[in-house]
């Protein structure tokens, strides 16, 4: 069986993830569920895991969770995070440009370069996509689009002039500003897109409603674990929230808004 927990696996946090990831595998352990790792999988791509057959828990972004695999995922809690940006289960991107940019608007980022994660991200692309939306003429609004692959990337790509403008995950900007200050010292925050569902933890869709059940209450034990408290406070964590898989369709209804404002491509 695999744990992985690839979304805010940055490498400024690598020792608070491990340590979240084995509290996870010995809270699993007490609720019966057999063969509970205690290191997470690493090195494989997130659609190969996704899919695997032997995923026991993950964390997956709101978006491809509802689209490329909603055959292959099921939703068990929706982490609540405390940082700057999030609110109860849900989050928001942070729209960050670099210190010396003079923008003052979204109207004012017109023809510069967008970076994003990725082509299926909630917090890098589909949210972006629906600020600029009403902004967009002929469907375009960028010069360019740029895929970095991470987060991170993103962020070191417009402090080194190489981009101009990304949407940030505010948990991502959240962890980097408190754990690696200086990755974050040459950008700034724009402002804040509208709020989704923040990054649910999910495993595989055949799982049994029981092993689902057994999943749950390990992450809600973990969750008030006072020996894994500055763990959690490491990497910003404060509970889990119960959510629906219709609480995710809010971001399907900003990809069709986007089409329906002649925006349908990130361009």
């Amino acid at each position: 069986m695999q744990i992985s927990l690839p979304m805010y696996d940055l490498p400024c946090v690598t020792n608070a993830t491990d340590a979240w990831a084995a509290g996870l595998a010995r809270a699993l352990g007490r609720e019966g569920v057999k063969d509970a790792p205690l290191s997470l999988t690493r090195g494989r791509s997130v659609a190969e895991l996704w899919r695997s057959p032997d995923l026991l828990l993950s964390q997956t972004c709101g978006y491809p969770l509802i689209t490329a695999f909603a055959d292959d995922l099921s939703l068990l809690l929706t982490p609540v995070y405390r940082t700057q940006g999030c609110d109860g289960g849900g989050y928001r991107s942070f729209i960050v440009v670099h210190e010396n940019n003079p923008a003052e608007s979204l109207e004012d980022l017109r023809g510069s370069r967008c970076v994003i994660n990725g082509p299926t991200s909630q917090s890098g692309m589909n949210v972006l996509r629906r600020e600029v939306a009403p902004l967009a003429r002929d469907g375009r609004f960028f010069s360019d689009v740029i895929v970095s692959g991470k987060h991170p990337e993103s962020v070191a790509m417009i402090a080194a002039g190489e981009a101009d403008v990304a949407a940030i995950d505010c948990v991502t900007y959240g962890l980097m500003a408190r754990h690696d200050p200086q990755s974050v010292a040459a950008v700034r925050v724009l402002t804040e897109t509208r709020n989704a569902p923040s990054l649910p933890y999910v495993t595989r869709k055949d799982a049994l409603p029981d092993l689902q059940n057994r999943l749950n209450a390990a992450l809600r034990n973990a969750a008030e674990n006072s020996d894994l408290t500055a763990v959690r406070d490491d990497l910003l964590l404060d509970g889990f929230a119960t959510l629906s898989p219709s609480d995710y369709k809010v971001m399907t209804e900003m990809e069709a808004e986007a089409a329906a404002l002649g925006y349908p491509d990130l361009a």
